[in-house]
């Protein structure tokens, strides 16, 4: 009795189990369901970044000192010319006094050299006239003398001309670098960077050791947004594409804007991240400029961009969810690539169809052969679509979280 009481539960459980499975097989797969219709689709490229000022310059001094007055405080605006700050000028003040002394030591020289040469010319003159006046006045060889100091004191005259020059040039280093003592502002702008306090000692950099960066003048008129994009994304971007910038500082703003350059090379080339074992990133910088800002921006602030690579407007689509892969059987070789294709609900069964698309917008994929209009796509479940067979029976449903492409 105890068997035949489990044969007879057996039989119930696979009668039951069969009768299920017949069912759902009448009944057909739940799926959702889209209709191929034209829309305006958009194909964008997302990157990050960080604001900067278009035009910037980074200060450094020229000369090693301490800053005895700082004019300006990081924040404010400033002129061309204007001056920023000062810098210990006893040094540099004592350099051009002693090149002064030099100068009008060596204009001293000039004018001794001068009287020298008149003196040693007058002399030639005399004998070289007694000279030939009478021969037996004055011998050949005082009249060559003569001669030979004159020609000596007039490259003693030159050399001496030549030590001012020298001296003044002397003058015209010293006098250069006790100006610099007094830094001013390239350009117009506002001190976006101000690393430097009274007291502090600046020094001048070496081929080994940066100097000191005292500060930044940016011009903020024109604001642009650095972006870090994939190799991958580089290639569907042009000059001149249109973009949409959002800035955390902002969450409420969008900031329009227009690509204005691309790197030719990798922000961080391949050789500089060798060794490090793992594979390197490459990222090139596209530079977006904003268009007439709403706020005021300032350098550095992060930034999320969609650059609009390509615009199809009334066009065939399909939901990127419905694209799927399958294996082409008639080919029966093994090593063909996958075709892609939609399953077409036709009659309650789904048939799956190849198609060739072109751009994917945010949802949507264009179709550019394939599908007509009309045509009921499988559009989900994710799973359900990849492991759908051809001629499967299926059952939509309503989808109430479908959204335009926008």
């Amino acid at each position: 009795m105890k068997v035949l009481i489990v044969v007879l539960g057996v039989l119930a459980l696979g009668t039951a189990a069969y009768f299920s499975y017949t069912q759902r097989r009448a009944n057909g797969v739940e799926v959702r369901a889209a209709v191929v219709e034209r829309r305006d689709l958009t194909a964008t490229v997302t990157a990050s970044g960080n604001v900067r000022a278009r035009r910037k310059v980074d200060i450094s001094s020229d000369i090693s000192a301490r800053v005895t007055e700082l004019l300006i405080d990081e924040g404010d605006d400033v002129e061309e010319g204007q001056e920023l700050l000062r810098l210990d000028p006893s040094r540099y003040e004592a350099a051009a006094n002693r090149s002064r002394a030099n100068l009008m030591q060596s204009q001293a020289a000039v004018a001794q050299a001068q009287a020298n040469f008149l003196r040693a010319e007058r002399e030639a003159d005399r004998k070289e006239a007694l000279w030939a006046r009478d021969s037996l006045l004055v011998s050949r060889q005082e009249v060559e003398n003569a001669r030979t100091d004159l020609e000596v004191q007039q490259s003693l005259l030159e050399s001496s001309r030549f030590g001012v020059s020298q001296a003044r040039a002397a003058l015209d280093e010293a006098q250069d670098q006790l100006s610099k003592t007094v830094i001013v502002a390239p350009m117009s702008g506002r001190v976006t960077r101000l690393n430097v306090e009274e007291g502090e000692t600046v020094i001048v950099g070496t081929m080994n050791n940066p100097g000191s960066l005292v500060l930044t003048v940016s011009d903020l008129s024109v604001m642009e947004v650095v972006l870090e994009v994939d190799e991958t994304d580089v290639p569907e971007i042009n000059l001149g594409d249109r973009a949409t910038v959002d800035l955390d500082a902002f969450p409420d703003l969008e900031f329009p804007g227009v690509v204005t350059e691309i790197g030719n090379s990798a922000i961080r080339p391949p050789s500089q991240v060798a060794g490090s074992g793992q594979t390197p990133t490459i990222d090139f910088e596209v530079v977006v400029t904003l268009e007439n800002p709403q706020a005021e921006l300032r350098p550095d602030l992060s930034a999320t961009a969609e650059v609009v690579t390509e615009t199809r407007n009334n066009q065939l689509s399909i939901p990127i969810i419905a694209l799927t892969l399958r294996e082409d059987e008639e080919d029966g070789n093994e090593d063909s690539d996958p075709i892609e294709g939609v399953f077409v609900i036709t009659e309650g069964r789904a048939h799956f169809t190849p198609v060739e698309v072109g751009i994917a917008g945010q949802e949507y994929f264009e179709v550019i052969s394939g599908l007509s209009p009309g045509d009921s796509v499988v559009s989900g479940p994710y799973q359900v679509v990849r492991t759908l067979e051809e001629g499967s029976a299926v059952r939509p449903v309503e989808d109430d979280d479908e959204e335009s492409d926008g």
